[in-house]
């Protein structure tokens, strides 16, 4: 392509000037003095044989920039001065000449007046300087550029052939450049249409997103509503296998529940007039898979009440392990096996009767080992205490022991502690059984009787956890009932063996209190169906209470009918001494005793009416004792005995007329305080 156009410009007639450059300066050119050019002619001169639209990519010159002002550039002063010039220069239309080479033959006059004349676009054009001035410009510039502007060389052909290389380099330069280009051309085409894909898909998912959102809450709502259906009407493989086969534990359990919920739904659902096929195909599978269950409930039960029957065995342990974990299992039997779960429950409740019977009547052997102090009719209040007719006995294992300690049937002394001890723990079999201490009766109570009612407590909060709500409570306590009764007899009939020939009366009372303890208890744990066994023993403890007071009533009336009415003789009154009497001291520890157990009750307990009487009794005893002893002679030494015993009496109750504690108490300290200020000024 270059070789073409530089050999059609060598053509016409042989012309070897070199081409003028078509790069100017962007200074404006110098006028001469004739006016030929114009000085800001910018516009250039066509030569012959050269297209004024030809490349600057000609291989005729190889310079590429020459400028008008390098010849006339003068070394101290601005090219651009124009006012004057120096007379030696060179014309510049020679100068021009030179460069651009002759006019060309074809170019008129007036066409070359034309192109030579200042335009309006030459008057508006605009020089960039790069921001220097025009003298910074012309300095800026180094002598060898100058005289390369100012000289030139045409090119010869070995110049040419020279540079021929770098020419056809280049050019296979710009064809690679083209082949890239033309390749990237390709591929940005190829991206775009990928990239219009790409689009096309992103659109056709979104559409597809949208239509599966749509399909997605239009499933969700049929599941809404066939879910419970479905979950109804469905029983899985896995839930017949652990049911059929499964170790019965707690997900057991969880299964048992799942197959119950199915079983009811099914059931109600059968009793609609409508029927539909899943209903009439899951409904034998139903049938047998609760069956199937209701047999592995039922031998569960069995075995482990078949397990309480064992010898050693505590029924608690296997109650709270083995029972109350799987209380749905009796739940469900009785739902679907009502007279199954009635025969399993009957079961239940004739094996713990006789758990219960049979461990409490081996305890009730064990606490009647225990040695008890015996009080028998000769310790009452008006007994002959000498010493060849007292006695102490002692009863162990129903026969008596010789040599065993004394003990003050009157004195309350520590016997109080049983009430106050804080330790609810009774005494174990073993330990009774090995003890070899006397005891009082009230110790073989408190411990026969706590065992019984923390059991009782025990049975009762199983039995309302086991089978509630299957059950009702009235009916548990019905069961309950028929699990104690034997129990409760034998507890009553250890209560009577106690009672009935002892005269310890602190130890009837003793026992009272520690039996209206137990019945607080009792009403703080919420079990009312103890409270007949407790009313009960109270029934058979007042009574005996009643008899023992009576009993020293009428000990100290006899002894007072054995005074008689003969009065003593000078001799016999002085000698008689105004000590207190020993009834006095006796009645004086048993008021003392009576009143510190009674400081929480009211004056309505018969003990109360029973204890005014024996009151009665002992001031006329001591009223004619007095009177046969000192009679006349001595009256005021018979005041000052009677003085004498009711501050004796008053000293034993120091305590209780200190805390004044019972409108009882503080009666009876009353009354003793006014009997002892009627004979104080004797006294």
């Amino acid at each position: 392509m270059w070789l073409d156009r530089f050999a059609a410009q060598q053509q016409p007639g042989r012309n070897n000037s070199p081409p003028p450059s078509n790069r100017s300066s962007p200074l404006p050119r110098r006028t001469s003095r004739s006016g030929g050019i114009s000085p800001y002619t910018t516009s250039q001169q066509q030569r012959p044989g050269i297209s004024p639209r030809g490349s600057s990519l000609s291989l005729v010159s190889n310079d590429s920039s020459s400028s008008l002002l390098a010849s006339s550039r003068r070394a101290n002063g601005s090219a651009l001065r124009q006012s004057t010039t120096v007379d030696d220069a060179p014309d510049p239309e020679e100068v021009l000449a030179r460069i651009l080479g002759p006019l060309s033959v074809d170019v008129s006059p007036a066409q070359h007046s034309s192109s030579t004349g200042i335009t309006e676009e030459d008057l508006e054009l605009e020089f960039d300087f790069g921001g220097l001035s025009l003298r910074e410009l012309a300095e800026s510039d180094d002598a060898d550029q100058l005289e390369t502007v100012d000289t030139y060389r045409p090119q010869t052909v070995e110049d040419f052939e020279r540079d021929k290389a770098k020419f056809e380099e280049l050019h296979r330069s710009i064809r690679a450049c083209d082949d890239i280009l033309n390749s990237v051309e390709t591929n940005l085409t190829s991206f775009r249409n990928d990239l219009a894909a790409v689009s096309a898909d992103i659109e056709s998912l979104q559409a597809r997103s949208t239509a599966l959102n749509v399909r997605l809450e239009n499933r969700k709502a049929v599941e809404k509503a066939l879910g419970p259906i479905v979950e109804e009407l469905s029983v899985s493989p896995m839930v017949v296998s652990k049911i059929a086969e499964g170790h019965i534990d707690e997900a057991w359990i969880k299964t048992l529940a799942e197959v119950d919920k199915r079983a009811m739904a099914h059931k109600k659902n059968s009793q609609q007039q409508t029927q539909n096929k899943a209903l009439a195909d899951t409904g034998p599978l139903l049938e047998k898979l609760v069956l199937k269950a209701i047999e592995r409930i039922r031998d569960f039960l069995v075995a482990q009440i078949k397990a309480l029957r064992s010898p050693n065995i505590n029924a608690q342990i296997i109650q709270q392990q083995n029972f109350i974990k799987f209380k749905d299992l009796f739940g469900f039997l009785n739902r679907h096996q009502p007279v199954l779960a009635g025969e399993i429950c009957q079961a239940y409740l004739n094996t713990m009767r006789w758990y219960y019977l049979n461990q409490f009547t081996r305890y009730e052997k064990a606490l009647l080992r225990l040695k008890l102090h015996v009080l028998d009719k000769n310790d009452v209040l008006g007994h002959d205490d000498s010493p060849t007719t007292r006695r102490t006995t002692l009863l162990s294992s129903s026969k008596l022991a010789p040599g065993a300690p004394p003990h003050d049937a009157f004195n309350l002394g520590r016997r109080i502690d049983v009430l106050k001890n804080n330790n609810n723990l009774a005494i174990s079999s073993y330990l009774a059984e090995e003890d070899t201490s006397t005891h009082y009766l009230e110790t073989v109570f408190r411990n026969f009787n706590l065992a019984l009612i923390d059991n009782a407590t025990a049975e009762y909060t199983f039995l309302a956890g086991f089978f509630s709500p299957a059950l009702s409570y009235g009916t548990i306590s019905r069961h309950f009932t028929q699990i104690f009764e034997p129990t409760f007899s034998l507890g009553q009939q250890l209560t009577r063996q106690l009672v009935s020939e002892t005269y310890d009366g602190l130890g009837v009372l003793l026992c009272l209190r520690l039996n209206q303890k137990y019945a607080f208890e009792l009403q703080r744990r919420r079990i009312p169906s103890v409270d007949s066994y407790i009313n009960g023993t109270g029934m058979e403890l007042w009574p005996r209470l009643q008899s023992i007071m009576d009993a020293h009533r009428e000990s100290v009336k006899t002894f007072t009918n054995g005074l008689g009415t003969k009065q003593p003789t000078a001799a016999v009154a002085k000698a008689a001494s105004a000590a207190p009497h020993v009834v006095t001291q006796r009645f004086g520890q048993l008021l003392h005793g009576i009143l510190a157990l009674s400081t929480e009750a009211g004056d309505d307990e018969p003990v109360v009416a029973s204890l005014r009487r024996l009151g009665g009794e002992v001031e006329r005893f001591l009223e004619g004792w007095s009177r046969t002893r000192f009679g006349e002679v001595e009256g005021r030494k018979g005041r000052r005995f009677l003085y004498n015993n009711w501050s004796l009496v008053l000293t034993i109750l120091g305590d209780v007329a200190l805390e004044g504690e019972g409108k009882m108490g503080r009666e009876f300290v009353g009354w003793v305080e006014g009997l002892k200020g009627k004979y104080q000024e004797d006294g």
